[in-house]
């Protein structure tokens, strides 16, 4: 059997990080997914769908996004019921996410990227990764001219 999602979206609004009774750590945040087809003459539809999250990959999220951050992830689809204050049944479906990844968009100065862009992302089964290496400010001293021979190196 096979239970994976993989979605890019917008968060609809800031997660909040909670805590457990048993100390570990949680949030759920809604993201936007724009539907690839769109009728003529329409505007283009979205999805709102529920995220949760665990563990570190809850603190890398409520760390590093907020309300209309571009948010890529990967997790598992799971249904659960519980029983609302009122007494009724309610059934919830959601993505609890094990994989959470920057985008790469451009922050503007206000915001927590501090205009830069970032290649990083967050794994429940690693650290986060460090930013990948950059030339986007260096100059032509950065690379080594290579022979002018026939010969390819491959």
């Amino acid at each position: 059997m096979l239970n994976r999602v993989i979605l890019m979206g917008r968060l609809v609004a800031d997660p909040e990080l909670k805590t457990t009774a048993s100390g570990i750590s949680v949030t759920s945040f809604r993201i936007a997914v724009d539907r690839s087809y769109v009728k003529s003459g329409e505007e283009r539809k979205a999805d709102f769908i529920d995220i949760v999250c665990w563990r570190q990959t809850a603190e890398f999220v409520c760390r590093y996004f907020g309300k209309g951050s571009l948010i890529a992830l990967e997790g598992q689809l799971q249904s659960r019921t519980y029983q609302a204050k009122d007494g009724t049944n309610r059934y919830v479906t959601e993505v609890v996410a094990d994989n959470v990844s920057f985008t790469g968009e451009r922050r503007d100065a206000n915001n927590s990227y501090g205009g830069q862009s970032y290649n990083q992302s967050y794994n429940a089964s690693s650290e986060p990764a460090s930013p990948a290496p950059s030339y986007q400010n260096g100059d032509n001293s950065d690379f080594q001219l290579m022979p002018d021979t026939d010969d390819l190196p491959f």
